[in-house]
């Protein structure tokens, strides 16, 4: 096998009947997915991926919202093979391996101030898993075991796990599992577009504050945390947080002794123009759970950070029991972190954080010119985050009906224009590889205008 052409001993079609007949698909109809003729990819270079057919395609959703640099980045690679001649994996329960130390002492001065100590896991869910067992058991530390329930946002998304689908709040996801789940306190995230309260930020956020501290007022001896996307709520159709909201949250939190768990899993790593998008309003959670773009999209690695209260909140004797019992077998594992150390030594080469805050500005100038479409409703940005949501109407803002899959068609639309994009219902997600430059952009909005126009106005009249 080649570096370029892997897998050449089998056709398309051989793979294509393979993949029809053994894999199940996350977050996929598949009976509409066998009937289709899926991509196949083999390989990826710079910002674009490559089928077994030889088509090529930008990556306009970073491989679902992880992708740093773009892919087959040399400096990680080798970073991996590195590692990887040492050792491929050592368990982190009561033992150390160098990349995870090193990464966390990393990471500790990237993080907002105030959090010291890196828990780590494998993926998004389990680090919001994580949260949620920290925060219950740190008020059974702290002599008050009343406090063990959640705050969470409506059309929340934290996971997939039973204790992050309990925080979660998206109906479409979430309904089926209701019966396995822990009740959570739900609260409006605030959404300009459709506010029940008018257009006026300042009003939406002092509405959506007063909400919260009356939920905090009277529940709040018997809640042990709030959990809350910053900036930007992202399976929800990428909702941007208007300005002062999140720092209401933190003061609220701070005032009726709640903790408060950030969700960077989407967000962090550069995402929003920051580092983290706590720090867009000066924000250091108690907790705060990352993870996709830490290794640029290489492998799965995940962190749950804490302050230093949380963390000796569970220092005991022995027979205190007072241990966090948690952990995975793949914790801190050693190519992982290898590759997350050398994805932040990139992150400091290129000057990234700061490149990504100013391409935002050029990005949202050219997606404000997606207002002249006649079915794009809003234009949510934030950094690299964005989402178009279409509508039937933009006069009085109604949705185009589920059943005719309009952001579907547009992302496969695009798929044939040569850009790879997944929607959330009718709000196509356009979140590119941070390291894209303004020509790369310029490209990947030009397919996605044409797609958006091919569908919604093609065959108008």
């Amino acid at each position: 096998m080649t570096a370029t052409k892997p897998y050449t001993q089998f056709t398309y079609e051989e793979m294509a009947a393979k993949n029809k007949e053994y894999v199940w698909h996350p977050f996929t109809q598949m009976k509409q997915y066998i009937e289709d003729n899926p991509v196949i990819i083999t390989h990826g270079k710079g910002r674009k991926l490559f089928d077994m057919q030889g088509k090529s395609y930008w990556d306009g959703v970073s491989s679902i919202w992880l992708n740093v640099h773009g892919h087959c980045v040399e400096e990680i690679n080798e970073a991996i093979r590195d590692q990887l001649n040492l050792v491929a994996h050592s368990t982190l329960l009561g033992m150390a391996n160098v990349p995870s130390v090193l990464l966390a002492e990393k990471l500790v001065k990237l993080m907002p101030k105030g959090l010291k100590k890196v828990f780590y896991s494998d993926a998004g869910a389990t680090s919001v898993e994580i949260a949620i067992k920290m925060a219950y058991q740190y008020w059974q530390h702290k002599g008050k075991p009343e406090k063990q329930h959640f705050i969470t946002m409506k059309e929340a998304y934290h996971g997939d796990t039973i204790g992050a689908v309990s925080v979660g709040a998206i109906d479409l996801f979430h309904e089926t599992y209701r019966s396995l789940l822990f009740p959570s306190i739900k609260i409006s995230y605030p959404f300009i577009y459709r506010s029940p309260y008018g257009e006026d930020r300042d009003t939406i956020v002092q509405k959506h504050l007063e909400e919260l501290e009356k939920t905090l007022n009277t529940r709040g001896h018997e809640i042990a945390a709030l959990i809350v996307e910053p900036i930007v709520q992202g399976a929800s159709g990428i909702i941007v947080m208007p300005e002062g909201y999140l720092r209401g949250v933190r003061d609220l939190c701070t005032k009726y002794d709640v903790l408060m768990i950030a969700d960077e899993v989407a967000t962090g790593f550069g995402r929003t123009g920051k580092m983290f998008a706590c720090e867009h309003e000066d924000v250091t959670p108690d907790i705060l759970t990352a993870g996709k773009g830490i290794t640029g999209g290489y492998l799965p690695v995940a962190i749950t950070v804490t302050t230093d209260e949380v963390y000796n909140a569970f220092l005991g004797e022995y027979e205190e029991q007072k241990t966090f019992f948690h952990g995975h077998s793949y914790t801190g594992n050693p190519l992982g972190c290898a590759a997350a150390l050398a994805n932040l030594e990139l992150f400091e080469k290129t000057s990234l954080v700061d490149e990504v805050a100013r391409k935002s500005i050029y990005l949202e100038k050219r997606l404000k010119e997606f207002y002249e479409l006649k079915h794009v409703g809003d234009v949510r940005q934030k950094g690299f985050m964005a989402g178009i949501e279409l509508v039937k109407d933009k006069e009085t803002k109604e949705p185009f009906e589920w059943k005719e899959r309009v952001g579907v068609l547009v992302c496969r639309r695009t798929r044939e224009l040569g850009m790879l994009l997944r929607p959330l219902g009718n709000v196509v997600v356009f979140m590119p590889p941070l390291a894209s430059t303004i020509e790369e952009l310029d490209e990947m909005l030009s397919i996605l205008r044409q797609a958006i126009y091919d569908i919604t106005e093609g065959n108008e009249e």
